[in-house]
């Protein structure tokens, strides 16, 4: 059903309050919930700590708008406070990655079907091949520090298999940027997949940032580093696709209507109804926050924000597994690589990045040996039968262990 922003005033920000019993509760279940469940929590406290980070920005640089981004910011530190709290505290930091790699594929690939720009559509495809192999490196560490099977945290939603190799990723900063759009005449949807996608991936990269110092283990920790300046990569190719001449309000309008849009797609999909009833009261804060920055859109600027914000969403992002689009992009686009803003075949990728890599990997690179042998089989494991031979093959941490994963592997 298509959803208007501009059909209800949601709730005033004078009526959105909380107490710490309210926003600290009880958590989702690992294991019982359903992973898509988890993919949305994680989604949204992206999408929030992106608010809030915008809003920081804008007030530095904007004296009238200082009081209401202040009052809205105050909402939306406490949205996403009840949001990231769902996680529960049996995830090791390790699990929480494989959720995150999971939201950065599915989503990206969801984006990427209903993206209208064929460049941008490109953008995120070639973006999703890189977070694929990001989830196969960090299921290989997971096997071998902690004996785990990443399906438990997938669910069998997402393949669990190599794509763009991690050592390929790495590229020179003039080979980050993408084309942006044009705020003129972009569809809306392109400016909101765009900070969508952003979102998330700075969520990312700060994630990585965060816990990879705490792990003991050597591997893990360069992996973590290795894959976080890719993340950083991400964040530098997402929000160039964000137009540089759109006006602080006009930006502030539409992370509040990103907002609503994400909260209204996890409305639609939600399966818990425990936590589809918070999706559904922050989707009602969020139009309040729409709507007053709407009004200070008006007041400043003396322009109408239904400029901006065209139309009714007629669906809603689909946040279900998409196993069928990335198989396809995996056969069709693992082999293209940068130059400059264009996609293109590995033969011709920049010089400035394969010069840049190779001094990056001079003494070796981390996400080689940390799956060296590993084959992702469901159940853990431990030794598979050849289907020609009737051979049995050691699959998981068993054939890891037969490879060497204390060093660097250089390319």
């Amino acid at each position: 059903m298509a959803f208007s922003l501009f059909d209800s005033k949601g709730t005033p920000i004078e009526n959105q309050r909380y107490t710490w019993r309210d926003m600290v509760r009880a958590p989702i279940s690992k294991l019982d919930d359903d992973a898509f469940t988890r993919v949305r929590v994680i989604m949204m406290n992206g999408i929030e700590v992106e608010a809030l980070r915008f809003s920081h920005m804008a007030a530095r640089f904007n004296k009238d708008l200082r009081l209401p981004l202040a009052l809205i910011r105050r909402s939306e530190q406490h949205q996403a406070t009840m949001i990231n709290w769902l996680l529960s505290a049996d995830h090791s930091p390790l699990e929480i990655t494989i959720a995150y790699e999971q939201v950065a594929i599915e989503l990206t690939a969801a984006v990427a079907q209903r993206e209208p720009d064929p460049y941008l559509a490109q953008t995120y495809r070639y973006g999703l091949l890189e977070d694929f192999d990001h989830l196969y490196r960090y299921s290989a560490l997971l096997d071998r520090l902690e004996g785990k099977d990443p399906n438990n945290i997938t669910q069998s939603y997402t393949d669990i298999v190599p794509a763009r190799p991690t050592w390929e990723h790495h590229r020179y900063p003039t080979d980050d940027p993408v084309n942006h759009y044009d705020r003129t005449n972009a569809h809306m949807l392109s400016k909101l997949h765009a900070l969508t996608i952003t979102s998330t991936e700075q969520q990312t990269h700060n994630y990585y940032m965060n816990v990879g110092p705490v792990f003991s283990d050597p591997i893990a920790r360069q992996l973590y580093a290795e894959i976080a300046s890719v993340e950083e990569q991400h964040v530098t190719q997402y929000e160039s696709m964000l137009d540089p001449s759109e006006t602080w309000l006009e930006q502030w309008v539409l992370h509040e209507a990103n907002e609503c849009y994400n909260y209204y797609s996890c409305v639609e999909s939600e399966t818990n109804p425990r936590i589809k009833a918070i999706w559904e009261r922050f989707l009602d804060y969020e139009l309040g926050h729409f709507h007053a920055a709407c009004e200070a859109f008006r007041t400043y600027e003396r322009r109408d924000p239904s400029e901006i914000i065209t139309a009714p969403f007629e669906r809603p992002i689909e946040l279900k597994s998409q196993r069928d689009f990335y198989r396809q992009v995996l056969v069709d686009e693992v082999d293209l690589r940068r130059m400059g803003p264009q996609f293109v075949p590995k033969a011709q990728e920049s010089q400035a990045s394969i010069d840049y890599r190779a001094m990056l990997h001079s003494e070796g690179e981390p996400s080689g040996p940390v799956s060296a042998g590993y084959i992702w089989t469901p159940g853990t494991e431990l030794m598979a039968r050849d289907g020609a031979s009737g051979a049995t093959i050691p699959t998981g941490t068993v054939a890891a262990a037969q490879r060497p994963a204390s060093g660097m592997t250089a390319h």
